[in-house]
């Protein structure tokens, strides 16, 4: 009897399994082919991952188990942020929205909480346990904790559905400026989490995907992604990057801008979640036609004592005003260097935002001064990754492109 023959035998007694979340491997003869090539992994046969031609499956063994698996897990992607962590389903569209926060014992490194609970600890944890963010400037700091907060989310994923063991396909936005280690330790963090694939894409192409600009056109785009730890700027043409920047300063960073203006001005020394309420409530990036105020609760650092201070948000812009010009002025570097045509395109298109900080009041309208060029805000920009990453998984066969390897100067863009 052929290979391909007990094969056939072998899925019929598991129950006539005849359907496949691969388009390209659908009904018995599919199934198939899949095990095949698994087998081929095994023997050492040339075997590219689907999702990253660039990574050899060396541990791709014949495995029904694990492929049936995989046959009923979902397609998900992911925007592995480093302040917030969202989850897209194919199908059913963003299904997780929490912090990437996670609360550990301090002694046996075990995660306590995950997410939302976790960020509610910040600062009020017991000696033996200590909250953390396991992602810092967009990359990973703490490997294992980063790989159990991914096990989380994706058996999270999976909550309603009948698979036992989730081996997802997954794709994860990374920023354009990682280093080869940074996409490993991204890829092999999921991998040990549970995914069966992993495919990366760059965080400003996942965005402008999610934002629905004509990145396959040939025309100039361009996309500035404000998240927590960085920013993006990439422009566009053709369904390739132009040119990007990544910048380590986004909102995270305006958060420490506030801490540290109240401690000098006032020596009042307020938390990082304070800070951050401030900026989202009154913080912004121009003139307001009415300007706000707030009510800013710490510690007196002369007396010792609690103590509440109020601030406007003339204070709060004056606080984040040197983060929010290193932003421009990487903007006008990315501009400058970016070919004549493309900034005849982008004078007519404009400048797209997306993520998080993009929502800082004024935002678009002190940039569309500062750059002489119209800016404007994705719809729902903080899903714009995500949705992204998600939209690769639906057109997978002519979208594949946008996925970047592990090899090196892959994201490396002029």
């Amino acid at each position: 009897m052929s290979l391909r023959a007990a094969l056939r035998a072998v899925f019929a007694r598991l129950g006539g399994v005849a359907v496949s979340p691969l388009p390209e491997y659908q009904g018995f003869d599919g199934i198939i082919a899949l095990n095949l090539r698994a087998c081929q992994a095994g023997l050492g046969i040339l075997s590219p991952s689907p999702l990253n031609p660039s990574v050899e499956e060396p541990n791709l063994a014949f495995n029904p188990l694990n492929w049936l698996l995989g046959f009923f897990s979902l397609d998900i992607g992911i925007d592995l942020g480093t302040a917030n962590t969202l989850v897209s389903v194919r199908g059913r569209g963003i299904v997780i929205r929490e912090p990437s926060w996670v609360a550990i014992d301090k002694k046996t490194r075990e995660p306590k909480a995950i997410g939302a609970e976790a960020k509610e600890m910040v600062g009020r944890t017991p000696a033996n346990i200590v909250a953390i963010r396991p992602l810092r400037d967009g990359v990973i700091s703490e490997f294992e904790i980063t790989e159990a907060m991914l096990e989380y989310f994706i058996g999270k994923a999976h909550q309603q559905s009948i698979v036992p063991v989730p081996r997802p396909r997954v794709v994860i936005g990374i920023p354009s400026g990682v280093t080869e280690v940074e996409k490993r330790a991204v890829y092999d963090a999921a991998m040990s989490a549970g995914a069966r694939e992993v495919g990366l894409i760059e965080e400003p192409v996942a965005a402008a995907l999610g934002a629905g600009l004509p990145i396959a056109e040939i025309r100039g785009s361009m996309v500035v992604d404000i998240g927590g730890g960085t920013t993006e700027v990439a422009a566009l043409s053709m369904g390739g990057v132009v040119i990007s920047r990544s910048l380590r300063v986004a909102g995270d960073e305006m958060d420490l801008d506030i801490v540290q203006y109240m401690r000098n001005k006032y020596n009042l020394l307020i938390g990082e979640r304070m800070a951050e309420q401030a900026k989202i409530a009154i913080g912004s990036a121009d003139h307001l036609p009415e300007e706000l105020t707030m009510t800013l609760r710490g510690r007196n650092l002369v007396t010792g004592l609690p103590e509440a201070i109020e601030v406007s948000s003339v204070e709060i812009r004056e606080a984040i005003s040197g983060s929010v010009l290193t932003i421009i002025d990487t903007i006008k570097d990315a501009l400058d260097e970016s070919p004549p045509e493309i900034i005849s395109d982008l004078m007519e298109t404009g400048i797209c935002l997306a993520g998080g900080g993009s929502q800082l009041r004024c935002m678009d309208r002190r940039l569309s001064d500062e750059l002489h060029i119209r800016v404007w805000v994705a719809e729902d920009p903080m899903t714009c990754v995500v949705r992204g990453a998600s939209m690769i998984l639906e057109d997978y066969d002519n979208l594949r492109h946008l996925l970047v390897g592990l090899e090196r100067g892959s994201t490396r863009h002029a």
